[in-house]
């Protein structure tokens, strides 16, 4: 307390004495035990009033003790379970979680990792992952400015993460404890296998695979990749002590469309502890996007070759140029281009009649613009004989499909004859016409879609100058000839605009979190973020159907499944409100990543020992380690002195004693005739 503040006690004590004697011994007169009473009474009272005004801080010293922490990392992950090490596991922790010697010395702290990190005690060993490295990071938030020992229980194998043993901060000093059997058994082991989600159909895709071996002879084996029970492809690999990895490249045939299984093996006529790491299932998803393109017209134009290079510049499309009169079927092309249309394409035109192919129409100064508004109804030409050129001015409001502005204000102008065009309802335009600079009513390219016909128009011609002009920008045509691709990607689809849009894979590998997104839209196309959505998830073998809801995220609603068994799925995701309903299927592969191991990786669990000057340990060690840890200098605890300042109106007594100091003061006055 400061010096003023002393001096208003003592000034108070006296004021409060002063009001006491002169209230019940002078003004009185009398000197009665009681009287002297009532005075002590109201003095209390008024001293403590008074004290309750200067309000002085009270400071006093306490001294606390600190101990160092001492988290203790659980590996909870399935890998512990399969070494045969979780009931060690769980002995271990507990023998460290209550060891007399080490509470006296640390705060012990027991956490459990896979995937995730968690305070706990009580692991369960059922984790799909293992990221040691994330459970790392997590204690260097936790005991930031602290320095201290780490126990790790762990087989060391990470399946997830950074490298965990550059994790280690300077701070930290880590003592492993290495779960399962260090000795080497004859081991084999797909031990990666990298191939594409997807495949064209009727090409071949590449198979990567990464082949382990563990063990101290020279052995052959055979590596053979099956479908069904068909081996599509088999090779002998030899191993030995100084040659204990084989990489292996593959090509595979895409024959069928849709979600193709494969099962990649290993095997030998040696005897394996492990066997599970000797396959491992892998799926590809093949694709049927060929397009057979008919690039139509009768007259020769540098156009034609600068759309057939575009075009085919994704190895999925062929282009054929063909004249009107060449043209007897349809059905060997999914596109038709038009170019320039004249009195020649009228039996092209009748024969499109029933095919109903998508098409995309280039109209320019030779077009007959009379025989288009008889055989198409999206847009209405009133032409003169007038020629213009025009350029172009990018819509950003176009939403049929994703396209970027490549700079189409920047490119040459076309040409097309001048007059007036009318867009009908349901057109979206990608380009506006524009006159030097200024803008017109007219369309440059527009895009429609009418139930599942879908139709483009390019109203002018000398688009080879665009893709010059984008080269020249650019140094390279890819993307101008990407613009292009979309615009044919567009028409080669006939799948109509949908409210209910979802997104998943066709394949998951067990383990992993199966995610399923979804949007919905209103009548206008905009985002509904007040849908209801829910999924019904069915496996197919047991028939077995669960419903979830969906959780609404930015943009998008969003469900996740963990823990689902291999095996193939049907599910139906329903908008409630409006009962509208999306169905679809995906396969989960029978793998887990933690099965895949056979020893401990002791080498890496050393390197973080000799890294942090800590040691490594092993089951049977456990007083060795309690001794290591209790005997070590670096570690103590620590003393702090805190002092505590505290207020005194905070202080509840004072209160008490006023109420008191009241309350016995009037009884007394009142009991003896004194009111």
């Amino acid at each position: 307390m400061t010096t003023s503040t002393v001096l208003l006690l003592i000034l108070s004590a006296l004021v409060a004495f002063g009001l006491s004697f002169y209230q019940y011994l002078f003004k009185a007169g009398k000197k009665s035990r009681l009287f002297f009473l009532l005075a002590f009474l109201r003095f209390a009272t008024l001293f403590s009033i008074f004290l309750l005004l200067i309000n002085p801080v009270i400071s006093r010293k306490v001294f606390e003790t600190s101990k160092t922490p001492l988290p203790v990392l659980i590996d909870n992950s399935s890998s512990i379970a399969v070494l045969g090490q979780d009931s060690v596991a769980k002995i271990l922790a507990s023998r460290i979680g209550e060891s007399s010697k080490l509470k006296n010395k640390f705060d012990v702290q027991l956490y459990t990792f896979d995937e995730g990190f968690e305070s706990s005690s009580n692991p369960n060993f059922k984790g799909k992952q293992t990221a040691i490295d994330n459970a790392v990071q997590n204690l260097r938030q936790l005991y930031r400015n602290n320095a201290y020992p780490v126990v790790l229980l762990t087989d060391g194998n990470q399946t997830i993460g950074n490298d965990y043993v550059y994790s280690f901060s300077e701070n930290m000093q880590a003592y492993p404890v290495v779960l399962g059997d260090t000795t080497t058994f004859l081991d084999l082991k797909i031990d990666q296998l990298n191939v594409n989600r997807y495949a064209f159909l009727k090409n071949k895709f590449p198979v990567e695979v990464f082949l382990q071996y563990n063990g101290n002879k020279s052995i052959d084996a055979s590596f053979s990749i099956v479908q069904g029970n068909e081996v599509l492809s088999r090779q002998a690999v030899t191993f030995s002590p100084s040659g204990r990895a084989q990489t292996i490249s593959v090509l595979l045939n895409a024959e069928r469309v849709g979600v193709q299984t494969f099962k990649a093996v290993i095997s030998s006529t040696e005897a394996e502890k492990n066997k599970y790491n000797n396959v491992k299932n892998f799926a590809v998803e093949v694709i049927d996007q060929r397009s057979e393109v008919a690039l139509v017209s009768s007259l020769n134009h540098p156009d034609l070759g600068a759309l057939k290079r575009a075009i085919e510049s994704n190895q999925q499309r062929k282009v054929t140029i063909v004249k009107p009169g060449e043209v007897k079927s349809l059905r060997d092309y999914n596109i038709m281009i038009l170019y320039q249309p004249d009195a020649s394409f009228r039996q092209l035109l009748e024969l499109n009649k029933n095919a109903g192919l998508n098409t995309l129409i280039i109209t320019g100064v030779h077009t007959d613009f009379n025989l288009l508004n008889q055989y198409q109804e999206q847009l209405t030409f009133r032409m003169s004989s007038q020629h213009e050129e025009y350029s172009a001015d990018y819509n950003p409001q176009f939403n049929l499909f994703a396209v970027e502005n490549i700079g189409f204000e920047n490119f040459p102008p076309l040409l097309h004859p001048f007059g007036t065009i009318t867009v009908k309802p349901g057109a979206a335009q990608l380009l506006q016409a524009r006159i030097r600079n200024v803008k017109t009513e007219n369309p440059l390219m527009v895009f429609s879609e009418t139930g599942a016909s879908r139709n483009a128009f390019l109203l002018g011609e000398n688009i080879w100058r665009w893709r010059l002009e984008s080269h020249l920008a650019n140094t390279s045509f890819d993307k101008f000839d990407i613009f292009i691709d979309k615009a044919i990607q567009f028409l080669a689809s006939n799948s109509k605009r949908k409210s209910l849009v979802v997104n998943h894979e066709s394949f998951y590998n067990s383990g992993e979190v199966i995610a399923v997104t979804a949007q919905y839209f209103n009548k206008n196309y905009e985002f509904d973020d007040n849908a209801r959505l829910t999924i019904q998830l069915k496996n197919k073998k047991t028939n077995q159907s669960k419903t979830y809801d969906f959780l609404k995220e930015s943009g998008e609603y969003k469900v996740s499944f963990d823990g689902l068994a291999a095996g193939q799925y049907s599910f139906t995701v329903k908008e409630n409100i409006s009962n509208t309903t999306y169905s679809g299927a995906f396969e989960v592969l029978d793998f887990e990543i933690e099965k895949q191991f056979v020893n401990p990786d002791l080498n890496r669990l050393q390197q973080v020992a000799d890294n942090t000057n800590g040691r490594v340990f092993y089951p049977g060690q456990t007083d060795e380690l309690t001794n290591a840890l209790v005997n070590n200098d670096n570690y103590k605890e620590v003393q702090k002195e805190i002092i505590r300042r505290t207020p005194l109106i905070d202080w509840v007594w004072l209160l008490i004693i006023i109420t008191a100091a009241l309350a016995s003061e009037w009884f007394i006055r009142k009991y003896n005739g004194l009111l």
